[in-house]
């Protein structure tokens, strides 16, 4: 079956997307993100992948967020979207925000994983070339790495950037002290981070606790969380157990174990909670993660054109009263 000739919605940019500001940059992202760390790999079918980018783009999400090893396989992602770019996207190039990034282990050897300048540099070429593209609008550090000295990862995404291989340099998992020689070097040099991505949900509150949300904001960087569901924990999925088909089930990603009956009780609750705010639970842990400017965009990721609406539809309420944010802490810190 060949596929009809795309036309973006005319109206994407009015159908209530909102949009913030990378820190002190010019660049400005839609408050969702769409995350291609799963379900866009080898192993799903290329339609689905292809329904469900062009249906988030037409509903104003302009940014998409890729690793080199995302799939599975590893590179399968990156692969796909560039089919999707080929196929349906290439008019609208200069409306994107592609990302992509290297840290995690990518192909055997020294030199395919962590922070090296080979490591990033050959990496970055090989995700241009699974794309399609010249250019991606923002390349990050994926992890800190203790064993390479950060002076020469840094310099990486400063040449990088320099090439015009990526407009912007992010860094991503860093801790405290790394983000801060991050930001201070790469402002140093005329390229300023332009995000912090880490994971941040109302069950994973480190950003919080370590000062990372704050810093960023002080360093004039953006900063995008991942994994605002805990990975399906902050659904309806686990309310009443483990359904045999899911993550946790499969133990992927997402361990059995971790789902315990103190936890179901408290997903219980937080839902209660969300549907008084006439919200699923997966709507209120995102409009949770947005409930401030501390935050310029989530990141989900998706199975379905459904589930995207689903998510899309948190942004219609971020405010949250003081007695449910107590409620929230009570059930999650």
């Amino acid at each position: 079956m060949i596929n009809p000739v795309y036309t973006a919605a005319e109206d994407r940019y009015e159908s209530g997307m909102k949009y913030r500001r990378c820190g002190k940059s010019g660049i400005s992202i839609p408050e969702i993100s769409l995350g291609l760390w799963q379900n866009f790999g080898d192993t799903a079918p290329l339609a689905r992948s292809r329904d469900m980018l062009l249906h988030a783009f037409d509903k104003g999400v302009c940014h998409f967020d890729l690793a080199n090893n995302y799939g599975p396989s590893y590179g399968s992602a990156e692969s796909t979207f560039g089919q999707i770019m080929k196929s349906d996207l290439r008019p609208y190039r200069d409306e994107l925000f592609i990302s992509t990034k290297a840290g995690w282990d990518m192909w055997p050897g020294p030199y395919g994983d962590l922070g090296s300048r080979k490591y990033l540099m050959s990496s970055l070429d090989q995700s241009l070339k699974r794309m399609g593209l010249e250019y991606v609008d923002i390349f990050y550090s994926h992890r800190f790495d203790p064993n390479t000295p950060l002076q020469e990862t840094m310099q990486a995404l400063v040449d990088i950037v320099r090439s015009g291989k990526a407009l912007y340099a992010g860094i991503s998992n860093y801790p405290h002290e790394a983000a801060e020689f991050a930001y201070k070097y790469l402002a140093e040099r005329d390229v300023p981070c332009l995000l912090h991505q880490v994971k941040y949900n109302m069950m994973h509150r480190i950003p919080e606790t370590t000062g990372l949300l704050e810093q960023a904001k002080d360093a004039g960087s953006g900063f995008i969380a991942y994994s605002p569901l805990a990975q399906g924990i902050l659904t309806d999925r686990y309310l009443n157990g483990i359904p045999s088909d899911s993550r946790a089930a499969r133990d992927y990603s997402l361990k059995a174990s971790t789902i315990t009956p103190e936890l179901v009780e408290k997903l219980n609750k937080l839902n209660a909670l969300a549907a008084k705010r006439g919200q699923t639970l997966a709507q209120m842990a995102l409009s949770w993660t947005l409930k401030d400017d501390l935050v310029t965009s989530v990141i989900i990721g998706a199975s379905s054109v459904a589930q995207i609406d689903d998510n899309l539809a948190a942004i219609n309420n971020t405010k949250f009263t003081a007695e449910e944010l107590n409620i929230i802490d009570s059930l999650t810190k």
